[in-house]
């Protein structure tokens, strides 16, 4: 390494974050990048530590651990150090195809088993990574990469999220013709809509998708497969077809009040909150207003998050959201070791943001949603809750038990529902026929085939709602085994 001392020379940054209550006021990103003298002095505490766990790319105790796509941190940390930011930029390259999107929206397992982290805080990878892919695109170094030959082998791929563009990508650049099909009206996926303008601003995922039309991609919107289009029909036409679709069943809340106006699942808001933004800047008016409403998120997770930050801006009179479990603790639990992903109490953007608007952190935690309450017009007024506690059994499974006298009623508007996803939307996997369990595309890690001949699966779809990390290593996975169903032999990694 260029500075072997670095790590111990220099103390972690973070991103430089604009101020909460200003970012309020807009829908742009909330984070930017570090300067070019910062980059330089938290690539030298990428320290000489000889098996770099931050690429390891494996999940311990159920949680992934380090880079699932083995990008080779440590090199183009040490690129940055040196000034050498083009190579850096190809060292990136060679192992992530989006890493504008990564360097974004990935929650850093890298960092977590970062080897500094044992004892300090971790490399800035995250942040470094973004700094070397805009600045590629600012100096023109990216460019399109168009194949020298083609097979004349015809790929469709469903599904224009990350695991789809990845697997679009690596088998373009293998030289088959690729069509990419996407039900909504953009391509992009959960990077479109799934997350909101604030942590991925649109213009740099339309930036991806006009490089990969320019590659020789094509996109084909507002079309969904079996019932726009037959799955025989592309199964005639194509020569291999990867479902790429995600998980976007969503867990629903079953209790008493669900079917009350203005209760949403979360994904329904934030979709409809980007579709408006994107179509007209709110002149429609097409999408879930909580302007001067009391609103609650259910569900402690990031899409909970992003429905808190999304409300916010839109001046809700208040906002609370409910979690399952505890806070997490300020370090690691003894049962939470390095190199594991660190379960830490963290404030997230979102939280940030109520906290300076509100004064305190508007997170509500071992809480139980017992039933929804609705006026006379069949609206939503209040939610019940109780408290909860949580202990451990002896077989080590968690065990909840509500606690008498902690009975509490919320004044509501709104009721946004994030309890995570249930696995792969159904019709699309039936139009197939492919094997399905527990509601996920039944193909082997590895392999990525279904049960039909010449259609493969990879991403959420096969695994179930994951990081885009995972979803961009199966991408790359699988185009490289529908490269060897097509041509015996694969030129992919």
């Amino acid at each position: 390494m260029g500075k072997k001392t670095g790590f111990m020379d220099y103390t972690r940054e973070e991103e430089q974050k604009r101020h909460p209550l200003s970012r309020l006021d807009d829908w742009k990103e909330y984070s930017q990048r570090f300067s070019e003298d910062t980059l330089k002095i938290q690539g030298a505490r990428c320290m000489d530590c000889g098996t770099p766990f931050c690429h390891m790319g494996l999940e311990l105790n159920g949680l992934t651990s380090g880079c699932p796509i083995n990008n080779l941190i440590p090199e183009w940390n040490d690129l940055v150090y040196k000034g050498r930011w083009k190579e850096a930029l190809d060292r990136l390259l060679l192992t992530n195809n989006f890493p504008e999107f990564t360097g974004r929206v990935c929650p850093a397992p890298c960092e977590g088993s970062c080897t500094v982290a044992i004892s300090e805080p971790a490399v800035a990878i995250k942040g470094i990574e973004r700094a070397i892919i805009d600045k590629g695109f600012e100096e023109g170094w990216i460019k399109p990469r168009i194949p020298e030959r083609r097979t004349g082998k015809k790929v469709a791929i469903v599904g224009s999220g990350p695991a789809g563009l990845a697997c679009a990508d690596q088998l373009n650049q293998a030289g088959h013709s690729i069509t990419v099909y996407e039900r909504d009206d953009r391509p992009g996926g959960l990077l479109m809509y799934g997350i909101p303008n604030m942590k991925l601003e649109k213009d740099v995922v339309d930036r991806r998708i006009q490089l990969l039309e320019e590659e020789g991609i094509e996109f084909v919107t507002n079309t969904e497969v079996g019932k726009d289009v037959a799955a025989e029909q592309l199964q005639e036409v194509y020569d291999a077809v990867v479902l790429c679709t995600g998980a976007q069943k969503h867990r629903d809340l079953n209790i008493e009040g669900r079917e009350l106006k203005g209760v949403h699942d979360a994904m329904d808001y934030l979709t409809g909150t980007t579709k408006s933004l994107l179509n007209s800047g709110f002149e429609d008016s097409d999408y879930i207003d909580t302007e001067g409403k009391h609103v609650i998120v259910i569900g402690g997770g990031d899409t909970g998050a992003d429905c808190v930050a999304t409300a916010l801006r839109q001046k809700c009179k208040s906002v609370v959201q409910f979690g399952k479990h505890p806070q997490l603790p300020d370090h690691r639990t003894e049962n939470n070791p390095w190199p594991q992903y660190p379960l830490v109490f963290t404030l997230d953007y979102a939280y940030e943001e109520a906290a300076a608007k509100y004064g305190k952190d508007i997170r509500e935690y071992c809480i139980q949603t017992k039933k929804i309450v609705g006026d006379e017009q069949g609206r939503v007024k209040e939610l019940h809750t109780i408290r909860m506690e949580k202990t451990i059994d002896a077989s080590g499974k968690a065990v909840f038990h509500e606690l008498p006298g902690t009975e509490k009623v919320w004044p509501v508007d709104y009721v946004f529902i994030a309890i995570g996803f249930e696995g792969a939307e159904h019709p699309v996997l039936e139009a197939f026929g492919v094997e399905t369990k527990n509601n996920k595309i039944h193909a082997p890690y590895g392999t990525y085939t279904t049960s039909v001949e010449g259609v493969f699966a990879a991403g959420d779809a096969r695994r179930g709602q994951s990081l885009i990390v995972w979803a961009i290593h199966e991408g790359r996975e699988a185009a490289r085994e529908v490269d060897r169903y097509l041509m015996g032999s694969t030129v992919l990694p």
